[in-house]
C-alpha cells in the first residue's frame, strides 16, 4: 500500500504535468506578454535591489540583485515562498559556511562537509526547498574571494539576500495590484458595454 509520501509525491508530479500541459496550450502570444512581464519584474526587482546595495556601499551588490532574479515569480505568494526558502537557505549556509570558514580554513574536505551540513540541516528541518539555497550560500561563504573575517561577510550575504527579496517581493506585490486594478476596470467597461441600449 502506497505511504502518504508516495501519494504526495504523485499528486505533485501530477500538478506538474498538468501545469506544464496548460503552459503549452497557451498561444504564443501570450506567452510572450507573460514572459514580457516576468523580465520587467525581474530586471526592476533586481535593479531596485543593487541599486540600494550600492548606496549602503555593499561591498559585493550584485549579490542582491542576483538574489531578485532568483526568487522572482508570476504571482506575489510564489514569491514570497520562494523568498522564504531564500532566506532560510541564506541563513543555514551562512552559519554553516561560517563554521566552514573558521574550522576549517580553505581546505576542500572542509567545504564538502559545509554544504552537506547545510542540506541536511534543512532537510532535518523539513525545509528541503530551502536545502540547495543553503548549499549555494555555503558554497559562496567559501569559494568566493572575501576580504574580512568571515562573520561580517555571512552578515553582508545574509543582507544581500534579504534585500534582494525584499525588493522582489515589493515589485511583485506592486505589479499584482496593477493587473488586478487593470482586469477590474477591463470587466467593468466591458460589462458596461453589455448593458448599453
Amino acid at each position: 500500500m502506497p505511504s502518504s509520501r508516495e501519494h504526495r509525491r504523485a499528486a505533485q508530479i501530477s500538478a506538474a504535468n498538468s501545469l506544464f500541459a496548460f503552459l503549452k496550450a497557451i498561444p504564443l502570444p501570450d506567452r510572450l506578454i507573460e514572459g514580457c512581464i516576468m523580465a520587467f519584474q525581474a530586471v526592476v526587482g533586481a535593479s531596485a535591489a543593487y541599486w540600494i546595495a550600492t548606496m549602503l556601499n555593499a561591498e559585493q551588490p550584485f549579490w542582491a540583485a542576483i538574489t531578485a532574479i532568483a526568487v522572482s515569480q508570476h504571482s506575489y505568494v510564489d514569491t514570497r515562498k520562494l523568498s522564504r526558502d531564500q532566506f532560510i537557505g541564506a541563513m543555514v549556509g551562512g552559519v554553516c559556511g561560517l563554521a566552514g570558514a573558521v574550522l576549517g580554513g580553505d581546505h576542500f574536505v572542509a567545504y564538502c562537509v559545509t554544504v552537506a551540513a547545510a542540506i541536511i540541516l534543512c532537510w532535518a528541518w523539513n525545509i528541503g526547498s530551502a536545502a540547495r539555497l543553503g548549499g549555494i550560500t555555503a558554497t559562496i561563504m567559501l569559494l568566493v574571494p572575501r576580504v574580512g573575517p568571515p562573520w561580517q561577510v555571512a552578515l553582508l550575504r545574509l543582507g544581500e539576500v534579504t534585500l534582494g527579496t525584499v525588493c522582489a517581493m515589493l515589485v511583485c506585490w506592486i505589479i499584482g495590484w496593477t493587473e488586478r486594478r487593470w482586469f477590474k476596470r477591463a470587466e467593468a467597461d466591458e460589462a458596461a458595454e453589455r448593458t448599453a441600449p
